[in-house]
């Protein structure tokens, strides 16, 4: 047993810890965990905890083969929405082979291939998250309504805004957590909130986005409210975004400063996603209700980029020195953070490999130019991600097949129904 984990027992033991929630996703960025006692613990680390891998989405190519969860000793968080007594600590972990090998299926275990390929360049790759919600009341039996919380709009203070407790609430339980919140305020949706946080390395923010997620649902249950992330739950109102902030760092220097410009390492970076984002689009907007959110409400259409426009995909906020970095504007919190993470670092550095020129600004509305559309619909992302020979190229072949038959089942489905929004919210309403 390394070091690392000793101190992980020894904190256990030292803060009355109980229960370890071994805490992994699917192949959708659902969180799942396998609760164990603290006494297991060294068990976890020194030959993993079995689990019933064929029963979790994504993971079913791992055929008859037994695979592991083995925590992460970088992870450990203490849930201060659990008992203060017989603690309970949720480790993030990683899905491995009996062998101790990481199974390559796994979501953690691609975005941690992305990730090392960034470090064989010499690049650290940083990532902050904004992230947008609704908070909806529930009926008397606790079930979730599509009534929102308050009538409330952009940065509405209360009696406007009645989401303000319960994004304190959020920001110190996350801070407890070891999380880094840095803002948060009523979106322009009703009842709609966002909570941004600050940049940390790839593979943490995925971590932190998952959490995240979790903490807002946990704690909207206690209010007795419904946290949705669906990008779209209400027709004419604000969609669910989830905005990155991304920069790239080499030799301890932010290659996205601009003095008097970004380097070309940079623009080559953000033209790499520009390439690739059509090929990507299932991974970051991955359900058919993902669409209805284009085109309006700063949500973009088109492929295009500009310094400080909200309505373009990628945007160069005003910022300085460690701040300055890209925002890309298509995302949404549906999406599995591991995967989508990994293709958008494996964008930029292909385009930093081939040494790619940046295409114009656009600083006009792109409607009115030649820009390419994103894709308009779940069957013209999914068609485009099954034809794409970069997605071929870094996710593995048990992921592309057991992402894709997911999706074109979902499609299928949205297809035949009469009702499309109604078929949507019976099928992810009260699940994402």
């Amino acid at each position: 047993m390394n070091d690392s984990a000793a101190q992980v027992l020894q904190f256990v033991q030292e803060n009355d810890v109980k229960f370890i929630r071994l805490a992994f996703c699917d192949i959708t960025g659902a969180q799942k965990n396998i609760a164990i006692m603290a006494q297991e613990l060294p068990r976890a680390f020194e030959q993993g905890i079995s689990f019933d891998s064929p029963n979790v989405k994504g993971l079913e190519g791992a055929g008859h083969t037994d695979l592991f969860l083995v925590p992460d000793c970088s992870t450990i968080s203490i849930l201060p929405w659990r008992p203060a007594h017989e603690r309970v600590m949720r480790m993030f972990c990683d899905i491995c082979y009996p062998d101790g090998s990481p199974f390559e299926a796994a979501s953690r275990s691609v975005l941690r291939q992305a990730v090392q390929r960034a470090a064989s360049q010499g690049f650290i790759c940083r990532i902050g998250t904004e992230c947008e919600f609704y908070l909806f009341s529930t009926d008397e039996q606790g079930r979730p309504t599509d009534v929102p919380f308050d009538r409330g709009s952009y940065a509405d203070i209360s009696p406007l805004d009645k989401g303000e407790n319960i994004r304190r609430e959020i920001c110190l339980a996350l801070e407890d957590m070891g999380l880094m919140p840095e803002s948060s305020h009523h979106e322009q949706g009703p009842g709609q909130n966002e909570v941004d946080f600050r940049y940390a390395d790839a593979l943490t923010a995925a971590d932190n986005l998952v959490t995240f997620q979790s903490v807002v649902r946990a704690i909207a249950e206690q209010n007795g409210l419904y946290a949705s992330f669906l990008p779209k739950p209400l027709p004419g109102q604000a969609g669910n975004g989830l905005h990155l902030h991304i920069s790239l760092a080499r030799g301890g220097k932010n290659l996205f400063e601009n003095r008097p410009r970004h380097s070309e390492s940079a623009e080559s970076f953000i033209q790499g996603i520009l390439d690739r984002i059509g090929e990507i689009t299932v991974f970051l907007n991955p359900l058919t209700n993902s669409y209805r959110r284009f085109g309006s409400f700063e949500a973009p259409r088109f492929v295009t980029w500009s310094h400080q426009n909200r309505s373009q995909l990628i945007r160069i906020p005003a910022s300085s020195g460690e701040a300055n970095r890209m925002e890309l504007r298509s995302p949404d919190p549906t999406c599995n953070p591991y995967l989508a993470f990994a293709l958008l670092l494996h964008a930029g550095l292909d385009g930093i490999e081939q040494k790619r020129g940046l295409m114009p600004s656009c600083d006009c509305d792109p409607a009115e130019t030649d820009a390419l559309l994103l894709p308009q619909n779940l069957g013209q992302a999914l068609e485009r991600a099954q034809n794409s020979e970069f997605v071929a190229r870094w996710l593995p072949e048990g992921v592309r097949e057991s992402y894709f038959a997911l999706k074109e089942n979902e499609w299928r489905g949205f297809r035949q129904s009469e009702d499309t929004f109604a078929w949507e919210k019976k099928n992810f309403f009260d699940r994402v």
